[in-house]
């Protein structure tokens, strides 16, 4: 097995295959795809479109399709999650950050297949697509534990359909997410979300949902979506759907 690993869009990324590592001019197309939509997309970067947008001096409608088309997407979500996602802050300002890292990951991921890796593992600050299966340990990924980051609460296994791993939470960039009032019916909400899905945009987005909109919405996200979720709740209480229970084995039986 060998690793690739940079840094891009605020977190660190790592390109695990099998064997011999692909061809540089691959990973460096990979990792260059990271840097492209960081580029456009990141509001820490005064040179960025968004950035452009966040500032008033370039209209959306005028902004490049792909923006346009990533805002879209990201409007449908929070459609679909009843708001629970959503693509602009509090402040009216408008930010892709809740999607577009899962895009990046994905078209990296399309890269690797097109050069013909059979196998990896892709993980950018925690989110995790995988492809085929590099060895016994490379397809059990770790869920951090939010209140000690060097132990685990438990590992997950990726397999068959089940490609994607997504955490939501404070424990590696601190409070970002913005979350609705707690329901009446709530006592307490979610510190740390983890979802399993067929791809990673879905676990992405679904974990920012379910986080943000706190257990109600992660009813709602069960019922209505083919995921899997582990969450943390504010007491330290864990729970775990019965899809997530299974390909966490017995360490959450």
């Amino acid at each position: 097995m060998t690793a690739h690993v940079f840094d891009t869009m605020g977190t660190t990324v790592s390109i695990r295959v099998a064997g011999s590592p692909p061809a540089e001019s691959v990973l460096r197309a990979a990792e260059e795809t990271f840097a492209r939509f960081d580029r456009r997309f990141s509001l820490y970067r005064a040179d960025s479109e968004l950035s452009r947008i966040a500032r008033g001096e370039l209209a959306l409608p005028r902004s490049s399709s792909i923006l346009r088309d990533t805002y879209a997407a990201a409007l449908e979500w929070s459609n679909r999650t009843g708001g629970a996602f959503t693509p602009h802050r509090p402040d009216g300002v408008l930010d892709l950050s809740g999607i577009v890292k899962a895009d990046a990951i994905e078209a990296a991921g399309r890269i690797l297949d097109l050069a013909g890796v059979p196998a990896w593992v892709l993980n950018a600050g925690g989110d995790i697509l995988v492809r085929g299966t590099i060895d016994d340990s490379s397809s059990r990924i770790g869920i951090v534990d939010p209140d000690d980051r060097e132990s685990l609460l438990c590992t997950v296994q990726l397999a068959g359909t089940r490609r994607a791993l997504a955490t939501s939470g404070s424990a590696e960039r601190g409070e970002h997410i913005w979350r609705a009032p707690a329901p009446r019916s709530a006592d307490h909400g979610f510190r740390q979300v983890s979802v399993v899905a067929d791809d990673i945009v879905t676990a992405d987005v679904l974990a920012t949902a379910i986080l943000a909109g706190g257990p109600d919405r992660l009813n709602d996200v069960l019922d209505g979506f083919d995921v899997d979720a582990l969450t943390v709740d504010d007491r330290g209480g864990i729970t775990a759907s019965p899809g997530f229970r299974a390909a966490a084995g017995l360490l959450l039986a």
